[in-house]
């Protein structure tokens, strides 16, 4: 997949495409469907598909003082998209010029002019423009305007599917909120239904006061994101790293037992033994174990860890 950041610098060969556009935090289903309907298009008409993302998320540009938790770094949003196969992507830098630039604007500039597209795939809540003057609707007069065809993909969501049975699904729409909403509450099972995957994180092992390994459970550490509301607990999981997969009995809150601070993510793996300092690894989030608890002594706190990675054991038993 061509990767770009300036539309300006657009190649004439990819001219023509199939373009999903949205800012397609999380990559859930509701995203899926956008961008797998943009890739079925692209094939039928024998055209290049690509995808348009903005980065920073413009709620993290009106609202700077406000960290929004973000579902996927855009190392793992541009992952997706080549996984589902789509030829180009292009994230657009979301500053004060595309803030004020209007709808008709941004439509002729970057997507007539410097893309040339032939076909624009959107999904029913999505909003350009100054003020977010651009919407569904005007985006198709505008490419009846300009010469382009426009899809507008209606809501996707649980209701009425297998999954609407399942006690965590809720029958709602799919969305990013309805992600950050399940993951602030600790469920994580019904994030992943909403996804079509399990979460996960990503980031560097840093070093830690040690205490984890002084305990008998040595853990991985790793800076979450700014914004990260994920419920504080222990969860099933596993991690990643050099191509292979290990259980993991995960961590996130304060360590109320220790310092209570800022809150971090200590990982436990159950079946490697190493150091994997400056490693990078992907946490996955399989199964919500039990809320944070603060203990009296570090006897009481071994003697829970003993269960939880028993507990851990069991929920990832055949997984």
């Amino acid at each position: 997949m061509l990767e770009l950041t300036d539309y300006k610098s657009f190649p004439a060969s990819m001219k023509g495409l199939v373009l999903a556009i949205g800012n397609f935090d999380g990559v859930h289903l509701g995203h899926r469907a956008v961008l797998q309907h943009a890739l079925d298009l692209a094939l039928k008409r024998e055209l290049n598909s690509g995808v348009m993302f903005f980065a920073p998320h413009p709620r993290q540009y009106f609202s700077p003082d406000t960290p929004l938790f973000m579902l996927t770094s855009r190392a793992q949003k541009l992952a997706q998209f080549r996984g589902l196969g789509l030829e180009v992507s292009l994230q657009l830098k979301f500053d004060a010029d595309l803030a004020q630039m209007e709808a008709e604007d941004f439509v002729k500039t970057i997507l007539v002019d410097a893309l040339g597209v032939s076909h624009v795939v959107i999904g029913y809540d999505f909003f350009f423009g100054r003020a977010r003057g651009g919407n569904p609707q005007v985006m198709s007069e505008l490419g009846e305007k300009f010469g382009f065809g426009v899809s507008v993909m209606k809501a996707e969501g649980l209701s009425g599917s297998a999954e609407a049975k399942q006690p965590d699904a809720g029958g709602l729409i799919y969305s990013s909120t309805l992600v950050r909403d399940a993951l602030e509450e600790g469920q994580v099972k019904r994030a992943a239904l909403i996804l079509g995957r399990n979460w996960q994180v990503e980031g560097v092992v840093t070093s830690g006061a040690g205490r984890g390994e002084g305990l008998g459970f040595p853990t991985a550490n790793i800076t979450m994101p700014p914004g990260c509301h994920l419920h504080h607990g222990i969860y099933a999981g596993f991690v990643h790293f050099e191509g292979a997969r290990y259980k993991a009995a995960a961590y996130y809150g304060k360590r109320p037992s220790f310092d209570n601070d800022q809150p971090v993510l200590e990982v436990f793996l159950l079946d490697y033994q190493g150091n994997l300092y400056d490693k990078e690894i992907a946490v996955e989030f399989v199964d919500f174990i039990r809320e944070d608890m603060k203990f009296s002594n570090s006897a009481e706190l071994v003697a829970q860890m003993d269960i939880d990675c028993k507990q851990v054991e069991d929920v990832l038993r055949g997984q």
